[in-house]
């Protein structure tokens, strides 16, 4: 039996949180196409007869504008120590540049460095990419070309990393996939829907968190930083909220009574006090 903590770094919007929700088979973490979308560190655990591996999802590494976005840095950073292994996404769709370079002089020099979205290149461009990625890491060694949308190059990626760990015990139950508690995700779900539906309006002055958690009815509170916000998130006659709140009862169980309430908290990602509130 190997057992052992893998995280997965790298700049935002280079698919850490699809790759994870790939190699677990469901969703444990949300994704988006807006950067930032990770906030936490989120752990999901994959088990098989021969191994345990205990995943890190990670916020993106960027640089920061707010008080949120040193934090989310903190949390990234963090992550890498007393760790076995470290993996360095890269987005083949993107130049490697200096924020690929930041996050690189920042790991492991025997991290993995992994290539994501082949299936959005041409395979010339991949080879390029992982050339350029190549540069990254002095003394890495493994590179992996992978899709964590479609799985391509994912099982290889698995076994590899399983290959790194140590002999040991499961740290979490067999039917154990994830650490995050139930009113967590829940409020994770809104924030993600919330993305989905206002598009590219308010992404990063959205957070969400339960305020009442009597199942099945559920009480999210949506914060924004301006008035002219609060509209958006809630839509003409309610629209967006009734959107949002239709999406999320659909990953929920049967019975579901999810309330959700907007209000202004100006320039929360830059207060010490309102992310601590937040978890952040």
């Amino acid at each position: 039996m190997r057992s052992g903590f893998v995280t997965l770094v790298g700049r935002p919007n280079v698919g850490k949180s699809t790759l994870l929700n790939q190699i677990l088979g469901q969703k444990v973490t949300i994704v988006s196409d807006k950067p930032q979308t990770t906030r936490t560190q989120v752990r999901g655990v994959l088990t098989r007869p021969d191994a345990q591996v205990v995943f890190v999802d990670t916020p993106g590494i960027h640089k920061p504008r707010t008080l949120l976005g040193e934090r989310l840095n903190d949390t990234a950073t963090g992550s890498m120590g007393d760790v076995d292994v470290v993996c360095l996404l890269v987005d083949a769709t993107q130049p490697v540049g200096r924020g690929d370079q930041w996050v690189g002089a920042r790991v492991p020099s025997d991290a993995i460095v992994i290539v994501n979205k082949i299936d959005r290149v041409p395979p010339e461009q991949v080879m390029a990419q992982l050339q350029a990625a190549s540069d990254l890491l002095d003394g890495g060694d493994e590179y992996f070309p992978i899709s964590a949308r479609t799985g391509d190059g994912v099982p290889e990626l698995v076994e590899a990393l399983v290959g790194r760990l140590p002999e040991g015990p499961a740290y979490y139950p067999d039917d154990m996939v994830t650490d995050v508690p139930d009113a967590f995700w829940v409020a994770e779900l809104v924030r993600e829907q919330l993305l989905a539906v206002t598009r590219d309006e308010v992404p990063h002055s959205v957070a969400t968190r339960v305020t009442e958690w009597e199942w099945p009815r559920v009480r999210v509170e949506i914060l924004v930083e301006r008035e002219s916000q609060k509209g958006i998130v809630i839509g003409k006659k309610g629209a967006v909220l009734k959107e949002v709140g239709t999406r999320v009862r659909r990953q929920l169980a049967a019975g579901a009574y999810l309330e959700l309430f907007v209000k202004v908290d100006k320039d929360w990602q830059r207060k010490a006090k309102a992310l601590e509130r937040l978890g952040y």
